[in-house]
C-alpha cells in the first residue's frame, strides 16, 4: 500500500533509494538465514555431545557391571573424550579441525583391530594396518602445512566473538 500511496500522490521514486532499500532487505534475509542455520548447527552438536555423554557412561557402566576393563573399553572411551573435545572447539572458535577426525579415525581402527584380531585375515589386518599408516601420514603432512603456511589470524567465521 505504500508503494501505491506514492504512485498515487504523484512521488517519484528514485532508483537509488528502492536499491539501498531492497539491499538492507537482503542483507537483512541473509543474516536471519545465517541465524537459522548456526542454530541448527548448535542444536545439532547438543545432540551428539549428550548422545556421546549417554553412550560414555553406558560404557562405563558395562565395565562396572563386568567388574573388568579391556584395552577396546579404554580405547572406546577415548574416543567419545575426542567426539567430546571435536564439539567443544567446534562451538568455540566456529571451526572444525581436519586433524581432529583424522586422530578419530585412528584410534577406531586401532580398536577395530585390536578387537577384531582373531577373526581378521592377514590381508585384512595389513589393510587396516596401510590405512592407519595413510591417515597418519596424511596428518603429519597437514600439521606441517599449517605449520609452514598457517592461517590468517583474524579468519574466525563466528563474527561475535570477534571483536567490532
Amino acid at each position: 500500500m505504500a508503494v501505491e500511496e506514492k504512485v498515487e500522490s504523484n512521488e517519484v521514486i528514485r532508483p537509488d533509494v528502492a536499491q539501498t532499500a531492497q539491499s538492507k532487505f537482503n542483507e537483512a534475509a541473509e543474516e536471519n538465514f545465517k541465524k537459522g542455520i548456526h542454530l541448527i548447527e548448535f542444536i545439532g552438536l547438543v545432540v551428539i555431545a549428550i548422545a556421546t555423554v549417554f553412550a560414555g557412561f553406558d560404557a562405563v557402566m558395562i565395565m562396572f557391571e563386568n567388574g573388568e576393563v579391556h584395552l577396546g573399553d579404554l580405547l572406546l572411551l577415548f574416543l567419545y573424550l575426542e567426539v567430546l573435545a571435536m564439539v567443544a572447539i567446534y562451538l568455540d572458535s566456529g571451526k572444525l579441525p581436519v586433524r581432529l577426525p583424522m586422530y578419530i579415525a585412528i584410534v577406531a581402527l586401532a580398536r577395530y583391530l585390536i578387537l577384531e584380531m582373531k577373526d581378521l585375515t592377514e590381508w585384512q589386518m595389513i589393510a587396516v594396518a596401510a590405512t592407519i599408516t595413510l591417515i597418519t601420514l596424511s596428518t603429519l603432512i597437514l600439521r606441517y602445512g599449517t605449520t609452514k603456511y598457517p592461517y590468517p589470524a583474524n579468519q574466525n567465521r563466528r563474527k561475535s566473538k570477534q571483536k567490532t
